[in-house]
């Protein structure tokens, strides 16, 4: 049932993306919580994630790379600035060198992930993503990337995980 929906908001500076799914928000709530889950959809298919750290508490923080089809390398960070366990996160993002320290010289994003039930049913999730940006020209070098994109095909594979 997965349906991916993706807003972009030049005035807000937001890449909104609105997911819906049959399972439970409790479930939805593991991809994120879980590491070996969350390799398992963070990124692009042709991009898979390994989370090398993953703490998801609030002044936690979170350390992976996703290792493109010819085996090279791209860094990131998390630090969560809030956890609601269940309901959502929110968290930075950020760009880091092969060492996993941070690349100062690349954005970095602000995330939200609310998770609530769709319709009032308690047995489906609707998981609404929004990353906030520091600027416009932030904003259209994060879309010229293809982030609006990868973070799509990522999503598209969250169903697959849902049926196991």
């Amino acid at each position: 049932m997965t349906t991916i929906d993706s807003t972009i908001d030049t005035d807000e500076l937001t890449l909104t993306f609105v997911a819906e799914f049959d399972a439970s928000p409790t479930r939805v709530w593991e991809l994120w919580v879980d590491p070996r889950q969350l390799e398992r959809w963070w990124g692009p298919p042709t991009w898979p994630a390994t989370f090398v750290d993953h703490d998801p508490v609030p002044g936690g923080r979170s350390n992976y790379y996703m290792t493109g089809p010819e085996g090279e390398r791209s860094g990131g960070w998390w630090q969560f600035t809030s956890v609601t366990p269940k309901d959502g996160l929110t968290f930075d993002d950020g760009f880091s060198g092969p060492d996993g320290v941070p690349n100062e010289s690349m954005p970095t994003t602000h995330s939200s992930v609310a998770l609530e039930p769709l319709n009032g049913d308690p047995t489906k999730t609707r998981m609404t993503t929004v990353t906030r940006f520091e600027s416009l020209d932030q904003l259209e070098k994060l879309l010229e990337m293809g982030m609006r994109e990868g973070m799509a095909l990522a999503m598209g594979q969250i169903e697959a995980i849902l049926l196991d």
